[in-house]
């Protein structure tokens, strides 16, 4: 990805990530388009993540990316716009309770229950019409990019108090991630892969 910009990564407390994001419509097919979803894959790279959604570059807009392998070896890579998680049956609904941590609330991780499967249907940057299905560690990140994109995050999912200690561990451990996620960008920069 020659030539990407790695964004900066907004973090609890900013208000784009409290808010419902605006569905894409005119944005289809655009380089513009093409161009962010580049500089949010480099922008993932950097900060070791699982999935990125676009509010959490400071942009207001119906999408998220993922690149991440799953518990069972399969390396999952792509991108949906205007996504809508389908409700899952009762019958397939059975809860996997796992660590999950945020690139917004940098550092800690904490259990949270979520669905382990997971269907989103979408459209790609063509305006194509999309369906993902994930599993496991897959559909959890599906389901925890979809809640950016509705003003969501993981610490929302928690109690009071679980919520109070994640904040207090992403207060200690921010400025260590900050400068990790510092140093790959000037990494990426020296071998030519960022501006």
């Amino acid at each position: 990805m020659t030539g990407t910009t790695v964004r900066r990564i907004t973090v609890v407390g900013e208000e784009i990530l409290r808010r419902d994001c605006r569905e894409a419509t005119t944005e289809f097919g655009t380089p513009e388009l093409s161009r962010l979803i580049d500089d949010m894959f480099a922008t993932l790279d950097v900060a070791e993540g699982a999935g990125l959604a676009a509010n959490q570059v400071d942009v207001d807009l119906r999408l998220f990316i993922w690149n991440m392998e799953d518990e069972w070896g399969t390396r999952h890579r792509g991108h949906i716009l205007n996504p809508v998680l389908a409700p899952l049956p009762p019958e397939r609904r059975r809860l996997a309770e796992e660590p999950e941590g945020c690139l917004s609330v940098p550092g800690p991780y904490l259990t949270v229950a979520r669905p382990d499967l997971a269907t989103v249907h979408g459209k790609d940057k063509d305006g194509n019409p999309l369906t993902v299905e994930g599993r496991g560690y897959f559909a959890r990140c599906l389901q925890h990019e979809s809640d950016h994109l509705a003003g969501r995050l993981y610490v929302d999912r928690l109690s009071q108090r679980e919520r109070k200690r994640a904040l207090r561990a992403m207060a200690e451990q921010r400025d260590e991630v900050f400068a990790r996620r510092a140093a790959r960008t000037e990494a990426r920069q020296a071998d030519g892969r960022t501006r």
